[in-house]
């Protein structure tokens, strides 16, 4: 049975299909989380115009945890499966720290072509649906983050949750 994830938010929302032929772990730890609920009420941290927005990160689901949000990740680490298919808007990839290996849960949805991270981060799948949400998200006034980078939305953009669905009952 083909699946797809359904991410809601308060803008509607957004599917995506899953690349299991090149990621089939990735899919697969990514599958499993959103099925245990461990995205449900999480946010978009992270939100560089023109570049991606980032979830995933369990810490975002407490407001007093702010000052480590972008840390946090479901106990455990995954390999990486680099591979060919290219960062482009719509694609959805996991988000590490400087270790290949060190992805989680955390991950990100390109707003627009970004070649220099094809064969360093895992590309998993690429939005069919909800590109209008993907829109919105990428435009919400953002501060300066921690490391000065303005990518800080200044609302909160919460993801209210992630479901796995069979693809063709997704309209």
């Amino acid at each position: 049975m083909n699946e797809v994830a359904v991410i809601k938010t308060a803008y509607g929302d957004m599917v995506i299909e899953f690349w299991p032929d090149v990621a089939p772990k990735t899919v697969e730890n990514f599958k499993k989380l959103a099925k245990q609920g461990f995205y449900d009420g999480t946010a978009f941290h992270r939100i560089v115009k023109g570049f991606m927005i980032q979830g995933g990160d369990p810490l975002t689901q407490d407001p007093s945890a702010e000052g480590r949000w972008g840390t946090g990740d479901p106990g455990y680490k995954i390999n990486a499966e680099f591979n060919e298919r290219p960062h482009v808007r719509g694609v959805i990839s996991m988000a590490r720290s400087q270790d290949p290996n060190s992805a989680g849960s955390q991950f990100f949805i390109c707003l627009a072509d970004a070649s220099f991270l094809n064969r360093q981060y895992t590309a998993f799948g690429k939005l069919i649906k909800g590109d209008d949400v993907l829109t919105k998200l990428g435009d919400v006034e953002t501060a300066p983050g921690g490391g000065g980078e303005k990518s800080k939305p200044v609302q909160r953009q919460g993801v209210e949750s992630i479901k796995i669905a069979a693809a063709d009952q997704v309209k």
